[in-house]
């Protein structure tokens, strides 16, 4: 079978809070030493590997090193690996968004991708002028794109507002008809990150379909990364993981999610500042009420019991004047599978001060043995069946359930992990706004 994708010793380096090298020496040093010279770049002799969770020795950090892979035709790929990893700029690289800094990327056939909420989309142009304008990126003939417009309209579930400008859509609409623009205009290759979780649950079926169809049925070829590692499973034939920037497994998508669930990557985190890395909404949102950092309050969250109380607490910052919202939680098992989905009650925001904290307590998680991770969402139901969102995190918390009391044995040693589901239960959900 051909190769459709081969990346050469590829590496991405990056100075910290800075483009380029960030000073005109250095510029000027490297262009020197490379361009007149036809000496090695100095740079790149130095730099951190890209572990967010340590302190930088250097300005110079290695988003990628060494990156060494083939991808045959047909493939579908899961790429996986912790926050920040390396997996999005992966994808950036092939999609051509940004150059390696080293080694070079070889791949056969259009290249359509769908990296994050919104990409390639022009916010005053309508829906159906951004098909046609990225259906011609991608090299396609108006007739083309024509004869693809009414499955692409369909899919995307965006027909009543195909003709109205795509910055008045909503996060969830506008990843609906970049993925549908993305799946349909025929590319050899498909590259597809996390967005679709911003999605619904629906659309995420439809999605993962589509994706099965263009590989299986189309011979095409995908690359995928999420951190949902059922969906992984189900949909990827073989893995890549990467950690710190490089690939330390390849193999089968089983393998590579067996791998990454049994080994210490899977940390545990119970608390976190809030960057924008840790959003799902890639600036999308008002924010109205937006987080600033996150705990999980629990004494011990690599070793909890099954039955043991959740205690969480959120600080929030009031960005506009919103009298009222809801905090929601997602909990999701090691495989990316929502076990557990909480929302509030309303909660009274402060009008007095911009910054605030609630504490928030789930009495009864009834959770199986495992690791797990929580989302959070910060919104307001409407009247439609649409919510409004403010802000919404990824899975930035982390605990382990490690044993099962005595008396609780038999109860929950052999429970499956659906069966902690709790849906909209406000009796195992309290929320309270301490400061």
């Amino acid at each position: 079978m051909a190769t459709a994708i081969e990346f050469n010793h590829v590496g991405k380096q990056y100075r910290l809070g800075l483009v380029s090298t960030g000073t005109l020496s250095h510029d000027i040093n490297r262009w020197w030493r490379t361009s007149i010279l036809g000496q090695e770049d100095p740079y790149l002799k130095i730099g951190d590997v890209n572990d967010r969770a340590s302190k930088a020795n250097s300005d110079y950090v290695w988003a990628l090193r060494d990156i060494d892979f083939k991808v045959e035709e047909g493939d579908v790929v899961g790429i996986i690996g912790k926050n920040g990893a390396g997996k999005s700029t992966l994808l950036k690289l092939l999609s051509k968004v940004t150059a390696p800094t080293i080694g070079t990327i070889r791949a056969r056939g259009r290249i359509a991708s769908l990296l994050e909420v919104g990409t390639g989309f022009h916010g005053e142009m309508t829906g159906r002028e951004n098909i046609y304008m990225n259906g011609a990126i991608l090299g396609m003939t108006k007739a083309e794109i024509d004869r693809k417009m009414d499955e692409i309209i369909d899919f995307s579930g965006c027909e009543k507002y195909i003709d109205t400008p795509v910055k008045r859509y909503s996060s969830g609409m506008t990843v609906r008809l970049g993925f549908a623009v993305a799946a349909f205009l025929d590319p050899e290759i498909l590259v597809v990150d996390e967005v679709l979780a911003v999605g619904d649950a629906e659309f995420q079926k439809k999605a993962i379909g589509k994706m099965k169809d263009v590989s299986q049925g189309q011979g095409r070829t995908v690359l995928f990364v999420s951190h949902n590692m059922d969906s992984i499973k189900r949909l990827c034939t073989k893995g890549v993981l990467l950690e710190k920037g490089s690939v330390v497994y390849q193999g089968t998508a089983h393998e590579c999610v067996d791998r990454y669930i049994s080994s210490d990557m899977i940390d545990v985190t119970a608390h976190k500042v809030v960057d924008e890395s840790d959003r799902m909404d890639n600036g999308v949102f008002k924010r109205d009420v937006e987080f600033l950092e996150v705990s999980l309050l629990n004494n011990h969250p690599h070793e909890m019991a099954t039955d043991e109380p959740l205690k969480f607490r959120a600080k929030l910052r009031r960005n506009a004047n919103p009298k009222e919202f809801q905090c929601n939680m997602i909990i999701q098992n090691a495989e990316g599978v929502h076990v557990a989905f909480y929302t509030s009650e309303l909660i009274a925001v402060p009008q007095d001060k911009k910054e605030f904290e609630i504490e928030i307590t789930i009495p009864k998680p009834a959770l199986p043995l495992g690791k797990y991770y929580v989302r959070f969402e910060a919104g307001l139901q409407t009247p439609s069946i649409t919510p409004y969102p403010m802000d919404f995190l990824r899975e930035v918390l982390s605990f382990n359930i490690s044993y099962v009391h005595q008396d609780l044995r038999d109860e929950y040693l052999y429970w499956e992990p659906w069966w902690g589901l709790r849906m909209h239960e406000k009796d195992v959900y309290q929320v309270r706004l301490i400061k």
